[in-house]
């Protein structure tokens, strides 16, 4: 892949692939067992060669890692864990002589409660400037020994934690992730120098964690199940916020997606207004049971929910916080759904790799930008962590019912025949692979013509090289019940067969790709998509 091309700086944002890293499990390079910015510099090739157009990191920031580094103790050092500045800087410069942009994570709702803001304000005392940068409150009751207010977590467990003074601070996430007060000018004034720091050091874009939960309801009300507005959720005021980061985004031709979970339509739409933010998660179709009515809704809802602010819609199926494709797909209940994790949910893989192989290319035929989150291109299933070996703060606070997020988060099989498959050379993964993990390695599907890998590959060479795919109009075609049909423009059309039977293809000029092997008589089987050419 050539260096970037600065003839699509504008706009590469509104039909890229953007590939998801998730340093810890990525590659190890110091042979340590947890991954880290070499292990993902000697594997920036395969990137190249998988044929994205830039790669986001989850935090790599310092960090304690009570949540996978969402608990961010300085903005400007990397964790040691993962290596220093100065790699990342390096990391940035050589993913772009692949052609590769990098999108890095910011958390602004809260950080570490070892970052230095947070124990000075402990320090401080109540009253003081250091407090007033969070939520500290007095407790409720004769003695103040209740919560502020009743507001629900969002994990398992408290929103407040006391502190030996008798104040107690506001954490929507873990009691390790102290939220700020974005009231505060200071709050404000260090994110957007965070913003310019990075910006500056040559990255493409930025992603916002809990994009939709920075401004709170000034008097922390109570919350009341169905009574708008929410008092932490999409706030009018948090529209400020991302105006005055657009401003800054603009002078660095960078680019913001959001992870926005809105249920409103209209109210998710204004955080893609020309001034804010470019683009959003799409996590409806991500939770989307593989049911053809279901599916073609969620289309038809995103791509209208995008057109009146001219916003490119995005695609995702699969991210480090739910459950790999291959396995959610073979499950009876194939939608997603955070409170209906379970240990021990039985799934067929044989059936949910055939359906997340024709979930590939329907994700990438459709318009607007894609994120492909990494194992995703080998078809890994979730892995079963032990209990006794698992770290997600999801599972402890949900009281041991919820299996956490470990399972999307195993450590990634290079080499089929290395010990821990190609991913370090020493110390045993921080998590567990799994005994059966080299049939999924790269260097084994990379020789194997019907591999899910190949199949990656050989669609984003089609979707980089042919006109017609990315941003732009879709158009539906009559189909059968149970099969999705589409045109793009240039002649493409996708045709995905979610029913029970082979069903006959349109005609076409030529079969571009398919997701497995057509029926002798030529139909396309059950949990089989098409790319055709007329």
């Amino acid at each position: 892949m050539a260096a970037l091309d600065p003839s699509r700086s504008a706009d590469w944002w509104r039909d890229a692939v953007i590939y998801q890293v998730y340093p810890r499990s990525f590659a190890d390079g110091d042979g340590d067992g947890t991954g880290d910015l070499a292990g993902v510099r000697a594997r920036l090739p395969h990137l190249a060669e998988l044929g994205v157009d830039a790669v986001w990191f989850t935090p790599w920031y310092a960090s304690p890692m009570v949540d996978g580094g969402y608990d961010v103790a300085d903005y400007r050092a990397i964790d040691p864990a993962f290596g220093t500045l100065d790699e990342a800087e390096k990391l940035i410069a050589e993913a772009a002589d692949l052609g590769l942009r990098v999108i890095v994570d910011i958390v602004p709702n809260h950080v570490s409660d070892q970052h230095a803001w947070f124990r000075a304000a402990l320090a401080a005392g109540p009253g003081s400037p250091e407090r007033a940068r969070f939520h500290f409150r007095p407790g409720r009751g004769a003695d103040g020994e209740l919560p502020p207010n009743d507001w629900p977590s969002q994990f398992s467990g408290d929103t407040w934690t006391r502190v030996p003074d008798g104040e107690w601070y506001l954490h929507l996430f873990t009691p390790e992730q102290p939220d700020l007060n974005w009231s505060h000018p200071d709050v404000r004034r260090e994110h957007e120098d965070v913003l310019r720091f990075w910006f500056e050091r040559g990255v493409a874009g930025v992603r916002i964690d809990s994009a939709a939960l920075l401004t709170k309801d000034p008097d922390l009300r109570d919350f009341v199940e169905g009574v708008d507005p929410h008092p932490y959720i999409d706030q009018d005021e948090i529209h400020d916020v991302y105006r005055s980061w657009r401003a800054i985004a603009d002078e660095y031709d960078g680019v913001f997606v959001g992870e926005v979970w809105l249920p409103d339509a209209e109210r998710f739409a204004r955080y893609l207004r020309p001034d804010e933010l470019h683009t959003a998660f799409n996590f409806n179709f991500l939770a989307c049971p593989w049911e053809p009515g279901r599916l073609r809704a969620t289309i038809d809802d995103t791509l209208a929910e995008h057109a009146p602010v001219n916003a490119p819609a995005t695609w995702v199926l699969c991210n480090h916080d739910v459950t790999r494709t291959a396995t959610r797909y073979g499950r009876s209940e194939t939608a997603f759904d955070f409170a209906t994790k379970r240990f021990g949910t039985p799934t067929d893989l044989e059936l949910g790799t055939r359906r997340a192989r024709a979930a590939a290319l329907l994700t990438l035929a459709l318009p607007g930008s894609v994120y492909l989150y990494q194992g995703e291109e080998l078809g890994l299933p979730e892995a079963d962590i032990p209990r006794d070996r698992i770290q997600d703060p999801m599972h402890f606070r949900s009281g041991g019912t919820d299996p956490g997020r470990d399972g999307c988060r195993v450590p990634l099989p290079w080499e089929a025949e290395s010990p821990s498959y190609g991913f370090g050379t020493g110390t045993e993964p921080w998590l567990p692979q799994p005994a059966d993990w080299a049939r999924y390695a790269v260097d084994r599907q990379s020789s194997d013509a019907d591999s899910m890998l190949t199949l990656y590959r050989t669609a984003l060479g089609l979707r980089r090289t042919l006109p017609g795919f990315g941003d732009g109009p879709l158009t539906w075609l009559p189909s059968p019940d149970g099969v999705l049909a589409f045109t793009r423009a240039h002649g493409l059309t996708c045709v995905v067969n979610l029913s029970d039977g082979p069903v006959d293809l349109p005609a076409h000029d030529e079969l571009l790709l398919a997701s497995g092997p057509l029926d002798p008589a030529g139909t396309l089987p059950p949990d089989t998509a098409a790319w055709l050419h007329t």
